[in-house]
């Protein structure tokens, strides 16, 4: 049984910082691609990162040069660093496991966490 458990969100200031981490079990994390999705009230789930098995990173446009995709196999966990934080990053942030990453293309697995709140907000 696949289990996917995020954790770190909360309230914080425009041009804050905040660390997520998804811890998994179930599935085999050292060869896993891992995404980070949001979704904001009123909009669709967008994919924020996604790390492959070699560590290969792909970031959506709006948070490129801010946010930082990491993963540590020894703790089955992915990290999620956000910096530079603004209100329109607000949204539940959610982290999926084990999807397929190909050609730079990242496609979800059934493997969800609950998600965690981020708001940006002073």
């Amino acid at each position: 049984q696949v289990q996917v458990v995020e954790s770190g969100g909360g309230l914080v200031q425009p041009g804050g910082s905040l660390r997520l981490s998804c811890t998994t079990s179930g599935i085999i994390f050292s060869i896993s691609a891992m995404g980070w999705y949001r979704q904001a009230p009123g909009k669709q789930r967008e994919l924020v990162a996604v790390i492959g098995r070699r560590a290969t990173t792909i970031y959506a446009d709006s948070v490129k040069g801010r946010f930082t995709i990491s993963k540590d196999n020894a703790k089955n966990t992915v990290y999620l660093q956000m910096n530079s934080l603004k209100p329109e990053d607000t949204a539940v942030y959610y982290c999926n496991a084990a999807g397929t990453f190909s050609s730079g293309s990242y496609y979800s697995s059934p493997h969800w966490g609950q998600g965690t709140q981020v708001t940006v907000s002073s």
